[in-house]
């Protein structure tokens, strides 16, 4: 017999989310690969039979009827699980066959009882209905937005040259301060000390903290003359980190690959170094950090046309989605909702720009090196 898709459609969604939500099997380490031979499988040929379930639900079965069966076949098993969610694997395919025989069973149960006539039910369908409808545009909007024509990408990459640069620089980072060698017994000299003496004790720390402070700015500038100098720059850090009492490995100071948005915005004067030119010392409240132009090139369009193409369509979703958002506004009644009504759909927070490791300009940060980008070997 064959089967309503209306209702399981509708209530596939309901039941998808629940395969998703069951926690996995523990599976051996190495299991083998199943084959796949659900194409060798005719269109026609039933792949979910459920015995005991009659595909109408005015007529149940008889006491051992066996022949009352629903059976699904693949045309129209594949059919719903692409209306759920398009492209399965056959994993969440396997996981939608385990959930649709209960489900068809219960539903065609509660049509005899009589449960699909309520005022309940039909308020329930609606939003539902909604639900779906709106996941549906969704849809539409992202498949619309991946449809960006190829003069697009190109005028992209063009505009925005700059962007696609790539540049191969060495970082030094200056901490900000000495690293402390910490005072034996400090914690229980301090509890004995009158409020003058904390003051005084406050004061002086803060006096040493002050001068460590101007050693490493003024360490940063003899670090920098010496690289314009043409000393090797790895060593200029490694001695760095010695003076600083940094007990901790030197960073590797060569970034291969570094992008504009890969440093934070005060770090972009950077970009415009020639090779071979050091950059002014950079200070911020991570450190400070000298910069060593090595050479820049110009990333072919093939290579980035994939990225181009993403973050356009992601424009293009965003836009589209903001005009949705826009196009309406709702008022709610606050003698009944109380205080704090919406009149909008919430705005998602922007995304943090992509960039290479490093304190972030403008925010504290522990006395520790900024990270490199990807390893590359060490100057001899």
């Amino acid at each position: 017999m064959s089967m309503s898709w209306v209702l399981c459609v509708f209530m596939g969604t309901l039941a998808w989310t629940q395969a998703q939500s069951v926690p996995p099997q523990s599976a051996p380490a190495n299991p083998p690969a199943a084959a796949d031979t659900a194409a060798s499988v005719p269109a026609d040929a039933p792949v979910i039979t459920i015995t005991g379930v009659c595909d109408s639900p005015s007529k149940p079965p008889a006491a051992g009827a066996g022949d009352c069966k629903t059976i699904i076949t693949k045309a129209e098993f594949e059919k719903i699980a692409g209306a759920i969610a398009p492209n399965t694997t056959p994993q969440q395919k396997k996981q939608l066959a385990t959930v649709l025989p209960r489900l068809i069973a219960m539903s065609r149960e509660a049509k005899n009882e009589g449960m699909d006539k309520t005022e309940q039910y039909d308020q329930i369908v609606k939003f539902a209905q909604m639900q779906i409808l709106q996941n549906q545009l969704q849809r539409k909007i992202q498949d619309d937005a991946a449809n960006v024509p190829d003069a697009d990408v190109e005028k992209y990459y063009h505009d925005n040259a700059t962007s696609f640069e790539q540049y191969n620089v060495d970082r030094i980072f200056i901490p900000r301060t000495k690293q402390a060698e910490p005072d034996a017994g400090d914690d229980d000299k301090d509890d004995k000390l009158t409020p003058a003496q904390q003051k005084a004790k406050e004061d002086a720390d803060k006096a040493k903290q002050s001068k460590n402070e101007d050693a490493m700015t003024k360490l940063a500038e003899d670090i920098r003359s010496r690289a314009v100098a043409g000393e090797d720059t790895t060593k200029l850090q490694k001695e760095v980190f010695d003076k600083a009492g940094m007990k901790i490995e030197s960073p590797n100071v060569n970034l291969p690959s570094v992008r504009r948005n890969g440093l934070p915005p005060g770090h972009a004067a950077v970009f415009d170094l020639k090779a071979g030119q050091v950059s002014a010392v950079i200070g911020d409240a991570g450190g400070h950090y000298i910069y060593k132009m090595n050479s820049s090139t110009q990333l072919p369009l093939d290579q980035v046309k994939q990225e181009i193409h993403s973050k356009l369509q992601q424009d293009r979703m965003r836009e589209k989605m903001e005009a949705l958002n826009n196009s309406f506004k709702a008022e709610t009644n606050e003698t009944y909702f109380g205080p704090g009504g919406t009149n909008a759909m919430p705005t998602p927070p922007p995304r943090p720009r992509p960039r290479l490791g490093g304190p972030p300009a403008g925010a504290a940060q522990p006395q520790t090196p900024p990270a490199g980008q990807s390893p590359a070997p060490q100057k001899n």
